[in-house]
């Protein structure tokens, strides 16, 4: 076993707390040739498409990466922000603002950082750079409020495989989920309520969560439970009666039966009801994307409207909300337990001066 070079040490320096906010990923550009090398990776991954790899291989790079880029780019384009991807230009809001929440709630030395599952900022160089800032504890927050194997799981996959690469690897905790975190529902209640207050309400909330295969379910993946959870408690807080809204799932992909009942094929049903006003939240999203800002607010309004719906709204994801990065340095310091130490300058210049004495050069 070959491990990774140690990053260099002064003595005396004090110990940081690393927190590294993960999210799904992105693109670098709205360009066939970056989907094309982010499709790679992401639909590379045997947590996401649990098909055997052979055959997968041969459907991946014979046809899907041939003729998917292109598309996907266009779309891509329709949703790009002037400083990049939404999805990361909003993680990386979200990290500032929490190192500066946390830095008004403790002394402790706290290295905030954020990275991508597929695509940059790599997880491997994200650690690396928190390494190299002297984190002895790294607490690892999968931005995914619902656990699924496909993607809570495959980002711990690979904090876990650099661990193995590390000869002084710090101590490691990691966020399984928290679809059920009082503050993180209660600030998808208040951007709701915030929405309605400006707009005025509908006459149906539905709530669509990203789609998995249904196999997940019955192979174990408590994904289907928590977003149902999450939608209940997320009624209640907005006080709806069941006939208000509605969960549904979004992006089934494949032939496999998915999670059900399709966002797609709810917005039809709704459309035909002629409802009046329809009003659509991405509870399990905490940064608009393309899976939002593309597929529910333009698509999905397309859909309902052509099935004979009357006005649609979607309401954006948490994004960089003062109430939601609240919660989350609530979560975070939830999870910090043991690991919230102050600095002492006199016993770190103690240490420093021992280790001279003993012989280190610096």
């Amino acid at each position: 076993m070959t491990y990774q070079p140690e990053p260099s040490f002064n003595h005396g320096t004090p110990e940081k707390t690393g927190i590294l906010l993960v999210n799904l990923g992105t693109p670098d550009a709205p360009t066939p040739d970056a989907v094309r090398r982010y499709l790679k990776e992401f639909l590379g991954d045997p947590r996401v498409v649990e098909m055997p790899r052979l055959l997968w291989w041969l459907i991946l790079n014979g046809i899907i990466l041939n003729t998917r880029p292109k598309k996907s780019a266009a779309k891509y384009a329709s949703i790009w922000l002037k400083e990049g991807s939404p999805l990361r230009v909003y993680t990386e809001k979200q990290a500032t603002l929490l190192q500066g929440y946390l830095s008004q709630r403790t002394k402790a030395l706290l290295a905030v950082d954020y990275a991508m599952r597929y695509g940059n900022p790599g997880i491997p160089q994200v650690l690396r750079k928190l390494r190299e800032q002297n984190c002895q504890r790294i607490l690892v927050v999968p931005m995914y409020p619902q656990y699924a194997a496909s993607t809570t799981a495959t980002a711990c996959d690979i904090v876990f495989g650099e661990f193995q690469q590390m000869r002084n690897a710090p101590a490691l905790r990691t966020i399984k989920h928290f679809h059920d975190h009082p503050g993180y529902i209660k600030a998808l209640a208040g951007s709701i309520n915030d929405y309605w207050m400006k707009h005025g309400r509908p006459e149906k909330l539905l709530m669509s969560f990203h789609g998995l295969p249904e196999y997940t379910l019955q192979k174990g993946d408590p994904y289907h439970c928590e977003c149902h959870k999450t939608g209940r408690l997320l009624a209640q807080q907005l006080g709806l009666k069941q006939e208000q809204y509605t969960v549904s799932f979004q992006s089934r992909f494949g032939r496999h039966e998915w999670l059900k009942p399709y966002t797609a094929a709810t917005l039809k049903e709704l459309g035909q009801k002629r409802i009046k006003r329809l009003d659509v939240v991405c509870p399990g999203f905490v940064a608009d994307c393309l899976e939002t800002l593309e597929e529910i607010e333009m698509e999905g309004k397309e859909e309902f409207q052509h099935a004979g719906g009357g006005e649609y709204h979607y309401i954006p994801c948490l994004n960089d909300r003062n109430d939601w990065i609240h919660a989350l340095t609530d979560l975070v310091l939830d999870n910090l337990h043991g690991w919230l130490i102050e600095p002492d300058k006199a016993e770190l210049e103690q240490s420093r001066l021992r280790a001279l004495g003993m012989g280190a050069k610096k």
